[in-house]
Formats: structure tokens, sequence, C-alpha cells
């Protein structure tokens, strides 16, 4: 009880001491565990309580705290809590822990709700990158029915088409921007519609290349 005394001798009426440094520590600490935070949060979802973390963080910078000044009474462990909740009753030090507590647990919740609206917009993002994968369908130019296989490797049609594109980068958009530049420039002089077809190409190890003609004002190129 010695102890007890000395400390209700020492706070009494006043602010405790310890009530800054023990705030800037577990706003620090909880800053820290910011990963253990998110990952118990993911586990647990929904059904983890804000106060269990926040609780943990208190009960270690209390205890860090304490082995610095031992006129602290122990604040959680036998016996302690009710030691601690006898002094902070009469001397108003539970409402400073209480503050301290909602502060931590409106700053962790602050990190859960940004770590969800990163969440969120990484998956709008994935989304959307899908979206446009899908949505980047390239008509083949030579059957004028089916959908294009286009990867890092060919450029493929059912109806035969076939293209190694290896080492060359041609994605979907690449050949698409290819595609409507040779008929736009082909557009400038003739309005009649051009024809595709693969060609071999004598000089690229016998590459066939897609190529793109008209028989009315003989324009000729290569697309890819």
């Amino acid at each position: 009880m010695d102890a007890l005394h000395k400390h209700r001798s020492l706070y009494k009426s006043t602010t405790p001491p310890w009530k800054e440094t023990y705030r800037k520590r577990c706003v620090d600490r909880l800053k820290n565990s910011r990963s253990r935070l998110l990952e118990r949060y993911r586990q647990g979802g929904e059904s983890v309580r804000a106060s269990i973390i926040v609780q943990e963080v208190m009960e270690e910078e209390w205890t860090a705290l304490q082995s610095e000044d031992q006129r602290l009474p122990s604040l959680w462990g036998p016996q302690g809590k009710t030691e601690m909740l006898n002094i902070m009753r009469e001397y108003d030090e539970l409402a400073v822990l209480e503050e301290i507590q909602q502060e931590l647990i409106a700053q962790e919740m602050s990190i859960i709700e940004e770590y969800e609206r990163n969440q969120q917009l990484e998956q709008q993002y994935i989304s959307s990158m899908v979206e446009g994968m899908e949505g980047m369908h390239i008509i083949c130019p030579i059957c004028r029915t089916n959908n294009l296989l286009i990867n890092s490797y060919f450029i493929s049609c059912p109806c035969g088409l076939y293209i190694n594109t290896k080492k060359r980068n041609i994605t979907p958009d690449v050949l698409q921007h290819l595609l409507e530049t040779r008929v736009s420039e082909h557009m400038e002089d003739c309005l009649h519609n051009p024809v595709f077809s693969v060609a071999i190409n004598a000089e690229a190890e016998a590459l066939p290349n897609l190529m793109i003609s008209c028989k009315v004002c003989d324009y000729l190129s290569v697309v890819l």
C-alpha cells in the first residue's frame, strides 16, 4: 500500500506526468504495428475488434514505461487491474487512459479504412485491366470472322493465319494501331476496301508477314 499512497500523493489533482510520453509511445507502436494489425484484420475481417490490438499496444508500452518508473502500478496482470482501477477512479487517471485508448482506436480504424480504400482501388484497377483485355477483341483481317489469338510469341487465327511475333512486343493495342494506321494510309488516296493476306518474307528467314493490298490502286504495305 505504501507504493499506492506514494502514487496518489505524486499525481493527486494533476495531469499524470507520464501521459504524453505514454501516449506518444503508444501512437508510435501502433504505427509500427501496422503489418500485425492488417494481418490480423485480413485473417478475421469484421470479427476483429480494434480494442484487442489497441490493448496489446497499451499493455506493451505500459510495461516498458513501468520498467523505467517503478512507482507506476501494474496495469494488467495478477491483481494489477484492480490495483490500477482503484488509483484511476480516485485521481481520474482512468479517464486519461480511456482518452489515449480512444485516440488509438480512432487511428487504428483510420489505418484499416485506408487499407480498405487501397484494396478497393487495386480491385478496380485489376477489373478495368481485365475488362480492357476482354474488350480488346481484334477480328482477323483475313477471314473477318474469328477473333485473333495474340500473345508474346505469335498471332493466330483458326482460318490459318499465323504470324511469329517473338521478341517483337506485339500486344493487342500495338496490332490494333498498326492495322488502323495502314487502313488510314490507304484511304487517303483510295476509297475501295483493301484486303489482307499473309506473304513469306524471303529476307527474314522465311517468316510470314501480314500484308495489306488493294488491286484498284495497287497499294501494298506490310502491316506486321
